[in-house]
């Protein structure tokens, strides 16, 4: 990469972490974009890019194979690179605006039912002993309770602090977590979490080391990973029975889907969710809508349709 395309790139990344105050990890995911562009254009300078450049990089990523959804974050990174070289750079314009990525399927996210959900939950009554299993009993628990994304649970810390992204207000039964755009909502807890909260907390000293705030901690004193919670709840879910591949953001979901079909409060489910749109809470109107449909098609008498073959 040229020196001038890189210099480019760390002050816009500097841009993102300083004035827009995102986090290191997305300011990490809009250096990787636009340097892959530099990558796809051979180096081609920032200030000289045409739109039909853009629209050969974005050709070039759906022959690599690349899915919609990543060429759309790719544009969108792309954009928002020239809206601020516009305005600080003096570029004369945008050439990523007005492309368009591939059209991408929409997917409905996946919810647990209510049986399947209270059956992963209800396990098994957590071994007092088992720091892990208690440890493990909380961290589902409180995604499912409270909706969090597995990132704000990670985040969370034992008690608030002048660094902290999230902590639970036992007393108020509420957790407080920074999701994302840094964006911090407060979300009730239920008293199957707290109480599954209290009892992780009792054991959770057992693995403290070199006083770590995280409230979640491994064996080894260190902040839970991504990929230990993944592996706990594989676990739990194949030991519960439960005929599916549940993952973290599948509690999220069946909190949302089941929060909707017993309120039927759209708004209500967007602030619990930290929705900054409100159509990306719609999306659980729809799987409430196959729930009632299912029911519908099982128990009305002249619900079953009419094959028109005949067979």
């Amino acid at each position: 990469m040229s020196t001038a395309g890189q210099t480019h790139i760390n002050a816009f990344a500097a841009y993102l972490a300083g004035e827009r105050n995102y986090s290191p990890t997305t300011v990490l995911a809009y250096r990787q974009s636009l340097e892959e562009l530099q990558r796809l254009l051979v180096d081609l300078p920032f200030e000289a890019m045409q739109p039909q450049g853009i629209r050969l990089a974005v050709a070039k990523l759906s022959s690599m194979g690349r899915k919609p959804r990543s060429i759309a974050r790719s544009l969108s990174a792309w954009r928002s690179f020239y809206r601020w070289a516009g305005r600080y750079q003096g570029f004369a314009a945008n050439p990523a605006s007005g492309i368009r990525a591939p059209k991408a399927s929409k997917p409905l996210p996946k919810a647990l039912s209510v049986d399947h959900a209270m059956a992963l939950l209800d396990r098994a009554e957590p071994d007092p002993n088992d720091a892990a299993d208690l440890r493990d009993a909380a961290m589902f628990e409180l995604l499912y309770s409270s909706g969090l994304r597995l990132s704000e649970l990670i985040g969370l810390d034992d008690a608030p602090g002048p660094n902290s992204l999230g902590w639970v207000d036992v007393r108020a039964g509420e957790v407080s977590v920074t999701g994302k755009g840094r964006k911090t909502r407060t979300v009730p807890v239920g008293s199957t979490a707290l109480a599954a909260l209290q009892r992780w907390r009792v054991v959770r000293l057992w693995w403290l080391q070199d006083d770590n705030p995280a409230l979640f901690l491994s064996p080894r004193g260190k902040r839970v990973s991504p990929s230990l919670v993944y592996a706990r709840l594989k676990r739990w879910t194949l030991k519960a029975g439960v005929p599916t591949h549940v993952h973290p953001h599948m509690l999220r979901h069946s909190f949302a889907t089941h929060m909707l079909q017993s309120t039927g409060d759209l708004r209500a489910v967007q602030e619990l969710l930290g929705h900054a749109n409100i159509a990306t809470t719609q999306v659980y109107t729809h799987l409430d809508f196959q729930a009632l449909a299912k029911v519908y098609d099982q128990a009305h008498p002249r619900a079953k349709r009419v094959d028109p073959k005949g067979k």
